[in-house]
């Protein structure tokens, strides 16, 4: 084990492993552990009592968090003819049909989010290697297949959030920035965990939401009483 600076150090020292946090003691936590010069996004595990092997107890869907994440979106757009111009006048970065899929085969990747409609998704099926691997392929699921562009793009530009259940059954997404006041890092936290609460597979017996752990980049978890959330 390599050696412990004097910033990790600091950083574990101001949590307590053992204890669970109410919510927003914990994102008062995340602040005060985040020692780094940069502003680190805080991110949020949550271990849920299903088995993602099972089709049926796959938890996946979106959320617009409604203080956003704090960074600016990317976002790239498959469509043609009038839907271009929608997704340009929403704001989307690149906006494109077969230029864009030559382009991506090149190697080029600078966006964040994808949209398609739905006639593009045969042609945008030839990289869907690509962009699977990397979370990017756009998916009906989660809303980025889709006639209504103009919509999606203004999500996507005002912090939607995608979320997928892993293998190990825990979801991991970014609720914000340690710039966010706890009370907002707070208000994403229950938008977040409200979505995966309404995503519970009718399959999934016992107890649904088994831990939730909040960190930012560069510090240390902390655990959230999940008991103490509404319910939840």
């Amino acid at each position: 084990m390599g050696k412990q600076t004097k910033r990790m150090k600091g950083a574990r020292e101001a949590v307590d492993r053992d204890k669970l946090y109410t919510v927003a003691e914990a994102m008062a936590k995340v602040k005060e552990a985040a020692k780094v010069k940069f502003d680190e996004t805080v991110d949020v595990a949550i271990k849920l009592g299903v088995n993602p092997k099972h089709a049926d107890q796959m938890v996946r869907g979106a959320v617009v968090l409604p203080n956003g994440l704090g960074k600016k979106v990317r976002v790239l757009v498959f469509a043609s003819g009038e839907k271009e111009q929608e997704a340009l006048d929403a704001g989307a970065d690149f906006v494109g049909g077969e230029d864009l899929i030559e382009k991506i085969k090149g190697g080029w990747l600078e966006f964040d989010t994808t949209i398609a409609i739905p006639p593009m998704m045969a042609k945008v099926g030839k990289i869907g290697r690509i962009l699977g691997t990397r979370g990017l392929m756009p998916n009906p699921k989660v809303g980025t297949v889709t006639m209504e562009v103009g919509e999606a793009v203004r999500q996507a530009k005002a912090g939607r959030v995608q979320y997928r259940v892993e293998k190990a059954g825990i979801v991991h997404a970014p609720i914000g920035k340690v710039s966010f006041d706890a009370q907002k890092l707070g208000e994403n936290f229950d938008a977040l965990i409200e979505a995966i609460v309404k995503a519970k597979p009718s399959t999934a017996k016992g107890t649904y939401i088994k831990g939730v752990t909040v960190s930012s980049t560069m510090g240390p978890g902390v655990k959230i009483d999940h008991q103490s959330m509404g319910g939840r």
